[in-house]
């Protein structure tokens, strides 16, 4: 696979990484794990060098299970990982708020390091910004970690603009780490043109709209209580309706490409600019090898105005997050 180096100081990685939250939370009955350790570990086998997790994913579990399969392959791979959260794992949601103080930011990275049996965290993001806690704290705290040897880059994750700024004034950000998709474009206002100015690498989460984009979800789709998609205002019924006009313009362009509605909306991401790498999620390997299939496709100029002029046309039904989570991103 193509490589992608993540600012001008962070990590070459994949063009395309893994994200690994579904292989244990949030989109269903977790996985069985010993599958997902062969998916780990054939991820990296097809070319994927980035993988994406995070304290909160179980809670805990998520990190345990990358340590796991990735541990014969550590020297191939670059291990993501998150903190920020006060964690209640007794919790329907496994968390209870923001908490980025300084000490927090330290407890998490060693019982991160200890649940992934690493001795360096290659990317260490912030999950969400802490109102309560400024971010030239946030960024001196890691940036004593990095001197400590144990994480190697800071990242932020759902930061604004001004927040990115005043973080990477104190340590150096190699990546921020927001929503971005056809379907949710708010980072091209101003969040994008800030790390094009500052050097900083872009990784999409949700980057094929948590499945939707696929075009393997319609509207009689249900989704179990536990799924996340079960409580965003973007997966009711009539919004994914309404939203299947995006779909079938991938399918379009799909057809035309040799791709997948899948493969043309990561392909789109890509195009955008060098230093943007999606990690798009999954727990089955033909999905897998779809996913890393849209390195190969090259959208040309003409596609990709073809494409911004259709979806200018298309308004995206749905709020992206129910209220409650909206209020935790920076803005």
């Amino acid at each position: 696979m193509q490589t992608r180096k993540l600012g001008t100081d962070g990590p070459e990685v994949s063009a395309i990484g893994l994200g690994c939250m579904g292989m244990s939370s949030s989109l269903g009955p977790a996985p069985d794990r010993g599958e997902m350790i062969q998916l780990l570990q054939a991820a990296v086998e097809l070319g994927v060098t980035l993988f994406d997790t995070a304290e909160v994913y179980g809670p805990f579990v998520n990190e345990e299970l990358v340590g796991e399969a990735l541990a014969p392959l550590r020297d191939q791979v670059a291990i993501a990982t998150k903190f920020g959260f006060a964690l209640d794992p007794a919790g329907e949601s496994g968390w209870a708020g923001v908490d980025s103080r300084p000490k927090h930011i330290r407890d998490v990275a060693d019982a991160s390091l200890h649940r992934l049996g690493i001795d360096a965290i290659d990317l260490f993001y912030q999950h969400r910004v802490d109102p309560e806690v400024p971010i030239e704290d946030v960024a001196g705290a890691v940036r004593d970690l990095i001197q400590e040897g144990k994480v190697k880059h800071f990242g932020l994750s759902e930061a604004a603009a001004g927040t990115i700024r005043r973080a990477h004034a104190v340590q150096p950000v190699a990546a921020v780490q927001s929503e971005y998709s056809l379907w949710t474009r708010g980072p091209e206002a101003e969040v994008l043109p800030t790390l094009e100015e500052l050097g900083i690498g872009f990784v999409p989460f949700s980057p094929l709209g948590r499945g939707f984009l696929t075009g393997t979800i319609d509207q009689d789709r249900t989704f179990e209580s536990d799924d996340i998609r079960s409580s965003l205002p973007r997966f009711t019924p009539e919004a994914r309706k309404a939203n299947q006009t995006l779909v079938d313009l991938l399918r379009t362009i799909g057809e035309r490409k040799g791709g997948t509605p899948a493969q043309i909306a990561l392909a789109w991401l890509l195009a955008q600019k060098p230093w943007i790498v999606p990690i798009p999620g999954t727990t089955k390997r033909h999905r897998l090898e779809e996913n890393i299939g849209a390195a190969e496709i090259e959208l040309t100029p003409e596609d990709l105005a073809e494409i911004d002029r259709a979806a200018s046309e298309i308004e995206v039904a749905g709020a992206r997050y129910p209220e409650n989570l909206e209020r935790l991103i920076d803005r």
